[in-house]
């Protein structure tokens, strides 16, 4: 199986409104090292020193470290690919944004994050597309509040 391919037994489309108010996946925990953030600080030319300067960050008041709001954003698509069912006879989806979006927590270098996913609704745009919105929270490793949580929209179509 691919990265991009969605684990577990497709969603027939007529089953979707049974689904609304569920918690459909969870996703595996994700490593977020200093490698990580390093990486995505290069790639994004996003620099501050609380992501990529250990000894700088220790004298914040979040002691060391911590991933980019972003980032821990960007996990979500590995998430859906490991918590969410495809639906039955996607061909693709498109992210469509969000709905609602909060950084609750930072996530320390170290941490271990994943993903719970809710439906909250799922609407047949006709034509074989579905706009699906999902409530996903990422939470931290022992940690109380949750890293974000989000209304995140995709379009999925739907092959004949």
């Amino acid at each position: 199986m691919s990265r991009t391919e969605r684990k577990g037994v497709p969603t027939p489309t007529a089953d979707l409104a049974g689904l609304i108010g569920q918690e459909v996946g969870v996703s595996r925990w994700i490593r977020v090292d200093q490698a990580r953030i390093d990486a995505f600080a290069e790639i994004t030319e996003d620099r501050q020193f609380i992501h990529i300067d250990p000894e700088a960050a220790k004298a914040t008041p979040f002691g060391g470290t911590i991933a980019h709001g972003f980032l821990t954003l960007s996990l979500l698509s590995a998430m859906t690919y490991d918590a969410v069912p495809p639906l039955e006879g996607v061909v693709m989806g498109v992210n469509y944004g969000f709905d609602k979006l909060r950084f609750l927590a930072p996530v320390p270098t170290g941490s271990n994050v994943r993903g719970r996913f809710k439906l909250l609704s799922a609407e047949d745009r006709g034509g074989g597309r579905w706009l699906i919105k999902h409530e996903v929270t990422v939470e931290i490793e022992g940690a109380e509040k949750p890293a974000l949580v989000a209304e995140w929209l995709g379009m999925q179509m739907v092959g004949g």
